[in-house]
């Protein structure tokens, strides 16, 4: 064979295929969230524009005066051309401003800092409460229904889990104040102001998900029981617990590692209902109440916090399946 028929069989290398995965990996990644900001920005500076009718006369009221909203208005930037304020609000949010409410004339990002600890401590307790639940709940019905035992067991789970799935949080989080807060009274029904407060709120937050969670979970168990290194580690007569535990739990988690941080992302976003029914204090209650009062600076930046909690959230869990799993750097090439 000649060097030109050579040289025309041997594929030339792809640009960029040099480089070691974890770089090629941290470059998709980043190009990835740069996007996606850049996307949940602009949709949050248009939102304003969008809304029918003037934002600023719907925020004062129908007995402001035309010069009070003229004012309102040229005080916002309003009346600047609409690259002008898009310029205006990113040099904004590089700064930290993210704007003033109209209704308590205070800064957006002071209403944020108030609020957030106890929306993200609402959603840390419920995330934490449904992987407490949903990994042993459904390791243990993984176990019980391998190789098609246990049929009634697997209905009756299976059945379960759908059904507490497909509630919505605060339907859940209403049944609870009614049982436990208004028939037994057993728990406060509302605010954060002690231990028990929280209690109800976590609880509601947490089923859907721990149901949904545990049932992937109990899926991806059976699976792995019939791999062939599960059937090596029976064969050297280790004890259950450790094959169920050592071998088999780590790769059933591998994948539920992917659904666990998009759970986390919506309950974050399920906060938003849940801090309403138990009249939370947190960005999910003042969220609701500045879209009430038409406050959209606030509404503005709460949609931003969230928006880049669920970006960011989405991210890590992608940096903890690359690092449990590195082949799939190699896959995604």
């Amino acid at each position: 064979m000649t060097v030109a028929e050579t040289a025309a069989v041997v594929p030339a290398p792809r640009v960029g295929r040099s480089a070691h995965p974890w770089v090629r990996f941290a470059l998709r990644r980043l190009g990835r969230l740069v996007v996606s900001l850049w996307v949940l920005v602009t949709a949050a500076f248009l939102m304003i524009h969008l809304i029918p009718g003037d934002p600023v006369r719907g925020a004062l009221g129908s007995t402001a005066t035309p010069e009070l909203v003229e004012a309102k208005r040229e005080s916002l930037g309003l009346n600047d051309p609409l690259w002008a304020q898009y310029a205006h609000y990113l040099k904004g949010l590089f700064s930290g401003d993210f704007g003033t409410s109209l209704i308590s004339q205070t800064a957006t990002s002071d209403v944020i800092a108030q609020r957030l600890p106890a929306t993200l401590a609402l959603a840390a307790l419920g995330f934490l409460l449904a992987i407490a639940v949903a990994v042993p709940l459904g390791v243990a019905a993984g176990v019980l229904t391998r190789r098609g035992h246990g049929r009634r067991t697997e209905l009756g789970f299976t059945t379960t889990s759908v059904v507490l799935g497909t509630i919505p949080d605060f339907m859940v989080g209403v049944a609870l104040v009614y049982v436990f807060g208004v028939r037994l009274d057993l728990l406060p029904v509302a605010g954060n102001d002690t231990a028990a407060a929280y209690v109800l709120p976590v609880i509601s937050l947490a089923i859907g998900p721990a149901a949904i969670l545990a049932r992937i979970i109990r899926i991806e168990m059976v699976t792995t029981l019939q791999a062939d290194f599960i059937r090596t580690a029976r064969a050297k007569r280790l004890p259950s617990s450790r094959v169920y535990l050592s071998h088999a739990l780590p790769n059933a988690l591998t994948a539920a590692l992917t659904l666990s941080g998009l759970l986390l992302g919506s309950m974050v976003a399920g906060t938003v209902l849940v801090e309403n029914v138990f009249a939370w204090p947190g960005l999910g209650s003042t969220i609701v109440s500045s879209i009430l009062n038409k406050d959209y600076p606030v509404v503005q930046g709460i949609i931003l916090m969230y928006g880049i909690g669920v970006l960011l959230i989405n991210t890590l869990v992608d940096i903890a399946l690359a690092l449990l799993d590195p082949r799939s750097l190699i896959r995604e090439d």
